[in-house]
């Protein structure tokens, strides 16, 4: 079976209502923030919702080890610029993989960490620090690094810096990596060739510390680091190109997850913002593209 989803809202419903919007899409996998991925406010977990999802997720053939969450954007583990906002960070993620716990949740994607105003290998070494302190061994979810494209001063853009972080991690079982298609294409890698490139990740860190693929278009071109995400086909990398990825042998029991653009009213209108998943998986089921895509979800939309 093709693991395949999106990210979703948790909204008031929490878990309950994130696999709810999956279902509608078709998807038999997906991701999801406990809270806005731009603050750290967070609501307690519903126990309720909790065990009914988990409860329609087997009856809809969804395993829950398979779905993943992802941390906030803001959270810094690369900077002790100001010890307090980085206690902070610690203290939030050790928080948040609490909170997949308590919904059985055992993946978390984490962005590494921006090095601001000091050196890569010292931005490398404080988020090493810092991860050493939360993997503790008191949680069952895993984190999984994301490869990053290169902005700015953000840590985990090539797979060497990857390396350097996993291999000083003491609970080793607990570190994994999140692939992002555009990232590692707008960080320099010609995933046109993902033979390639799988090689040189095995070689160094290991296929197996794959937890999860973000499965995005590229608006940018090939080291461009700037990290704009396209809708599926609609990019640089191409719909062949992801689906060589989707399909890898190697990855078949690895969560992919849409992060594509929601689609406007027209090309230039930002006044209304359509979801495009359930088109985007239904392609990627068929693999084949559909290029009046983008059209068809607004025709749909319009009945709404």
């Amino acid at each position: 079976m093709l693991i395949i989803g999106s990210h979703v809202s948790f909204g008031t419903k929490q878990i309950l209502g994130a696999l709810e919007e999956a279902l509608s899409y078709k998807a038999t996998t997906f991701m999801f923030y406990t809270g806005a991925p731009t603050n750290t406010i967070r609501k307690s977990i519903n126990n309720e919702m909790t065990i009914k999802a988990q409860e329609v997720m087997l009856e809809n053939n969804i395993d829950i080890k398979n779905v993943v969450c992802h941390a906030p954007y803001i959270v810094n583990l690369g900077s002790k610029k100001d010890p307090d906002k980085y206690k902070f960070s610690i203290d939030f993620i050790r928080n948040e993989l609490k909170r997949c716990d308590e919904m059985g949740i055992t993946k978390m994607v984490l962005h590494p960490g921006n090095a601001i105003g000091i050196s890569k290998e010292e931005g490398l070494n404080n988020i090493v620090e810092a991860l050493n302190l939360i993997l503790d061994g008191t949680t069952n979810c895993q984190i999984l690094l994301e490869t990053m494209a290169g902005k700015g001063t953000e840590c985990g853009c090539t797979t060497d810096e990857l390396k350097y972080i996993i291999d000083k991690i003491e609970k080793k079982e607990q570190i994994g990596v999140c692939i992002d298609t555009c990232h590692i294409f707008d960080g320099g890698y010609d995933i046109t060739d993902f033979n390639g490139y799988l090689s040189e990740f095995d070689e160094k860190i290991g296929v197996d510390k794959i937890g999860c693929v973000h499965v995005n278009d590229s608006k940018n071109t090939l080291g461009s680091h700037k990290d704009r995400h396209a809708n599926i086909g609609i990019g640089n990398i191409g719909f062949d190109t992801l689906i060589n990825i989707i399909y890898h042998e190697k990855l078949e029991k690895v969560s992919k997850i849409l992060e594509t653009p929601y689609i406007g009213d027209t090309d230039d209108s930002k006044e209304r913002l359509y979801p495009p998943y359930k088109y985007e998986i239904e392609m990627i089921r068929k693999k084949e593209f559909n290029s009046n895509f983008l059209n068809d979800i607004r025709e749909e939309y319009k009945k709404y």
